[in-house]
């Protein structure tokens, strides 16, 4: 056992007329601290969120497709029951978010198609649906002529499918405008600047020093900055969550106006695998298609690249080819935060006081019911509900909260 040693706390300039000193520090204001904010304060804790523009992150790039079964990968068969949890609970949060916002969030339970365009990827697609059958989610094999018979604008070529109608969407953009009015209306306090290091004393974490020299102290912090989690000074080394940046490039086009979402182009969302590729198409209700999303290891570099908007391009042609006729509108690219695992780090640290929700990798848009949920119970009542238990970031090592604050750390 040791003790970690923490940035001395140095004096910060108090901001004339700020609230009192808050329950809670959220810093970073996508949506996944939008959400904690929001159910923190709902639970009756005075709660700040530092962020220097609340509502961006990677949730304005992201595609918000809702998809456990679809996007059930080999080896993650543990997230699997949290992701199913958090996409049980979307109808429910959608209407109360709505209700406490004013603002519609794009949820549309249209269901989603994946398809194969050739004999190796519908292979690749088989053992796909026989996992899923393994881990009993509902999933249908339909032939190629099926899956053109539900979504007649595709290719000749596609092989086979799985139809889910299980797996949503959700508009991303529209979410993160509604957390930042729920927050608003429930009294959360904004500090729109950049938290540049933790601050602690005696073993406990006790808020963050901002760009400006001022500072935000609380009784409890919570790190929700996505890719950039791993970089806060002040957090001791050996709790630095072990986030990295995604890169994922995104295009957005309009599709014909018709009666009924996405007119006569898609009804659902499609994902593909194109030779070995990932593509999905996502329509949106007010005739929005979003494409993506390349996956690149390139650190935090949010370049568009001709590269990478003529592969989503050339594929979505492959998959639907009228796709090259509609107006491109919007390209862009974000950065997804993934952990060792692929899962997210939930929970307290320890260092007391200190608490992550980072590393969703994918699901960032799915889990986000989940996470507020859970994070607002540990932050009330100092307890995390049993289902995200596996998911604390003591799981890579980084130790558990020992006596009096004193870190009790994994060598």
């Amino acid at each position: 056992m040791r003790r970690s040693s923490t940035s001395p706390t140095t004096p910060v300039r108090r901001v004339s007329g700020a609230p009192p000193r808050p329950d809670v520090a959220v810093v970073g204001g996508g949506v996944i601290g939008l959400v904690i904010a929001w159910r923190a304060a709902q639970r009756g804790l005075a709660t700040t969120v530092v962020d220097p523009e609340p509502g961006g992150g990677a949730a304005r790039v992201a595609a918000g497709m809702l998809a456990p079964v679809t996007e059930l990968h080999y080896g993650e068969e543990a997230l699997l029951a949290l992701n199913l949890a958090s996409a049980a609970r979307y109808p429910d949060f959608a209407a109360e978010l709505e209700e406490a916002s004013g603002q519609e969030i794009g949820y549309r339970s249209c269901g989603t198609l994946a398809v194969a365009l050739d004999s190796d990827d519908r292979a690749h697609l088989r053992e796909l649906h026989a996992l899923q059958s393994r881990c009993g989610l509902d999933s249908q094999w339909l032939t190629g002529r099926e899956c053109r018979r539900l979504e007649p604008m595709l290719s000749p070529s596609v092989r086979g499918g799985l139809r889910v109608d299980g797996d949503h969407q959700a508009d991303p953009r529209r979410l993160a405008t509604a957390l930042l009015l729920a927050c608003e209306r429930a009294g959360v306090a904004f500090r729109r600047a950049t938290a540049v290091r933790l601050t602690a004393t005696a073993g406990r974490a006790n808020g963050v020093v901002l760009d400006d020299g001022t500072g935000v102290e609380a009784g409890q912090t919570v790190l929700a900055t996505g890719s950039w989690a791993s970089r806060l000074e002040g957090v001791p080394r050996e709790l630095l969550p072990p986030v990295r940046p995604v890169k994922g490039q995104v295009l957005r086009l309009r599709m014909p106006s018709a009666s009924g979402p996405g007119g006569d182009f898609l009804s659902r969302t499609v994902r593909a695998i194109v030779r070995g590729g990932q593509i999905y198409l996502v329509p949106r209700a007010n005739g929005e298609l979003v494409i993506g999303a390349t996956s690149e290891e390139l650190g935090w570099d949010t370049t568009v690249t001709a590269g990478g908007v003529y592969e989503l391009l050339r594929d979505a042609h492959e998959l639907a080819p009228g796709v090259t006729e509609l107006p491109l509108t919007e390209t862009a690219a974000g950065l997804r935060p993934a952990s060792p695992d692929n899962a997210p780090l939930l929970g307290p640290t320890a260092l007391t006081g200190l608490h992550l929700a980072t590393g969703h990798y994918r699901n960032g848009v799915l889990l986000t019911p989940v996470t507020g949920d859970a994070m607002g119970e540990l932050l009330a009542g100092g307890e995390l509900p049993e289902q995200v238990r596996p998911f604390t970031p003591g799981r890579f090592g980084g130790g558990i909260a020992g006596p009096a604050g004193v870190l009790s750390v994994s060598e």
